[in-house]
């Protein structure tokens, strides 16, 4: 094997996690996307982990490409290493792509995740990317705060809408099913939580406490 650079043991831990942000990216983006993972540690084998890879024939194992070098190198140019968006063509045809430099120990690029958008993917197929399907949730929803305290108060609010709404739970345990759908949804993973949620409830602290203690139990 014919060495670019060395990699450290952290150095490939970085690399190794990418792989599942490769697998987020294609579920979100569907498929018109070509998702390549590069080691930068044997030019000759750098494909780590391709998704859609039928697009240009290559699979894991396959080399780095030249264009992906020149864009490198691009890189590598800029003070603070950036990631690259271009338009290129594949057998006549327009891709629009990108090049994101994945740094590992002090810095240094060890890596490239490459986007390429093949445009001939039928507009019937890009569509039904960003449609949802019929058996969509769609009671899940999410909600954007600008600071701790307020998502708080939002999820609380949220849950006890849902709660108050159902007439199966007796007045006595709805602040005990509030304080459950809040931990499902790791509100407590959040500072102060304890503390905004019983005084929102008007609840003692310790109550919270209690019903958590019998959650984590389960």
């Amino acid at each position: 094997m014919s060495k670019y650079l060395v990699l450290t043991k952290i150095d490939r831990i970085i690399l190794e996690s990418y792989k599942v942000v490769l697998d987020g990216l294609s579920k979100y983006l569907g498929d018109g996307y070509e998702l390549i993972l590069h080691s930068l540690e044997d030019l000759e084998h750098s494909v780590i982990k391709i998704i859609n890879g039928h697009y240009t024939g290559r699979v894991e194992g396959a080399p780095i490409t030249d264009l992906a070098l020149s864009m490198l190198n691009k890189i590598k140019e800029k003070k603070e290493p950036q990631p690259l968006s271009y338009f290129n063509k594949k057998n006549g045809k327009t891709l629009k792509s990108a090049t994101i430099p994945i740094l590992g120990e002090n810095k240094r690029i060890i890596g490239l995740l490459c986007i390429n958008f093949h445009m001939e993917i039928s507009l019937n197929s890009f569509i039904s990317s960003y449609i949802p399907e019929i058996s969509y949730d769609t009671s899940t929803t999410e909600t954007f705060n600008d600071n701790v305290e307020d998502l708080i108060s939002s999820a609380l609010e949220d849950a006890k809408l849902k709660i108050y709404a159902n007439e199966n739970i007796s007045s006595s345990n709805k602040n005990k099913e509030i304080i459950h759908l809040l931990y499902q949804k790791g509100i407590f993973n959040m500072k102060d939580a304890v503390y905004t949620v019983a005084s929102q409830l008007g609840i003692s602290k310790n109550t919270v406490y209690l019903h958590l203690r019998n959650l984590e139990k389960l």
